[in-house]
């Protein structure tokens, strides 16, 4: 189990044993001052909720590990459902515990949801909204943010294979390795420039296309997603890119055959995903893609790719969310809310390193001009041997963030 899957278990615990002790405690003063103020209700009535309360704590608990206190509504529905069910069993296993029989029950059990459990059910609803899902997102996302602040950066040196990778929509032209190397070498130094710590993926020499890390993993703040190949030849890659995101503590879910997703299809916008499907991706793939990120509230939104590798060898998008790209790779720019037209091909190809910095090849002259005419720092790299084989600067690394 990941570190952070480990923290938000233990979020989860701790927030349910929160929520538990408040609707006990809650229910017990309250008949406490509608008895006078008998120190013998204390008594009476905690034990009258204990098998609601455990109950409650543990239905609490796995609502909590699925998720359900990251957003309110999700809370409150996990605080209705959890406190309903929980009083329903812990009440009826106290009246068999005591003789009654279970047809007698039945009606009188459901009273109690307005009757002497009302109270318990109110301030277990009333916790889990508030409370629980403060401390949850204390615990939970205090390792997260710190992760996130160091900016990490995945990235995998050119194999000793390099020239032997796919291209499909270009005419394969001799590929100088050593200079490849080379490039690779300034490329990640710009990244180091920029305030991003790289995480080294082990070289695969076997693996022609290893070096375009960015196919195997789409990251989502510390969630990492492992792709699941179009191309066969490129499944092998997999393994040693999830060790290293395992060994940075993040937490790791993967798109499963017969789904495929290329992370060169994924391009994100604050909360809007956009998935190209295309030669590399499928609509399997893009639906494991939308399950597993609906509960973080994302938007997956497909677009069709039909006139380039990847997605984001068509567009990618600025640090304020406008989206670039060469007008004839795109089959749709209508799908995106802004769309900026770049004057060469490899000026739609953006990596974001700061809010007011990116990245560009420098085959893009034309197409930086115009960025840093929109106030932008823009910084050139050279990776023509990369574009050979359809390469483009987001290729080459992944960016936890």
């Amino acid at each position: 189990m990941s570190s952070f899957r480990l923290r938000s278990v233990t979020a989860s615990v701790v927030a349910a044993a929160v929520v538990a002790v408040i609707a006990l405690v809650t229910a017990d003063l309250a008949y406490f001052i509608a008895n006078a103020q008998n120190a013998q209700v204390f008594t009476v009535y905690s034990e009258y909720f204990l098998n609601s309360t455990l109950l409650l704590f543990l239905f609490s608990a796995i609502f909590g590990i699925v998720g359900a206190y990251r957003r309110w509504y999700t809370a409150l529905i996990a605080g209705v459902v959890s406190a309903v069910i929980a009083t329903l069993v812990g009440t009826g296993l106290g009246a068999l515990s005591v003789g009654v029989a279970l047809g007698d029950m039945i009606a009188p059990l459901f009273g109690t949801l307005v009757g002497n459990n009302l109270i318990f059910i109110l301030a277990a609803v009333v916790a889990s909204v508030t409370v629980a899902r403060r401390i949850h997102g204390r615990i939970a996302l205090s390792e997260e943010q710190e992760v996130l602040r160091k900016k990490y950066v995945l990235v995998r040196r050119p194999g000793a294979s390099l020239a032997e990778g796919i291209v499909t929509h270009v005419e394969r032209t001799e590929v100088d390795v050593e200079l490849a190397k080379e490039q690779w070498e300034t490329y990640v130094a710009a990244l180091t420039g920029a305030g991003w710590v790289p995480v080294e993926v082990p070289v695969a020499d076997d693996l022609a296309d290893s070096v375009f890390v960015e196919d195997a993993v789409v990251m989502f703040g510390t969630l990492a997603v492992l792709g699941s190949p179009g191309a066969e030849s490129r499944e092998d890659e997999l393994p040693e890119v999830e060790e290293s995101l395992t060994a940075l503590g993040l937490e790791v879910t993967r798109i499963e055959k017969p789904g495929t997703l290329d992370g060169g299809d994924v391009l994100k916008i604050d909360s809007t995903i956009y998935v190209g499907r295309g030669g590399r991706t499928n609509s399997d793939g893009i639906r494991q893609l939308r399950k597993i990120l609906a509960p973080r509230g994302y938007s997956v939104v497909a677009v069709p790719t039909s006139k380039a590798l990847h997605l984001k060898s068509t567009v990618t998008a600025l640090p304020d969310g406008t989206v670039i790209g060469y007008r004839p790779l795109v089959d749709d720019p209508f799908i995106f809310d802004r769309f900026l037209e770049m004057p060469e091909p490899s000026g739609a190809h953006v990596v974001v390193l700061a809010d007011d910095t990116v990245l560009v090849a420098a085959s893009a002259p034309e197409s930086a001009r115009l960025i840093e005419g929109l106030g932008y720092r823009v910084i050139s790299v050279d990776i023509s041997e990369f574009e050979k084989l359809e390469g483009c600067v987001t290729c080459l690394s992944v960016r936890v963030r």
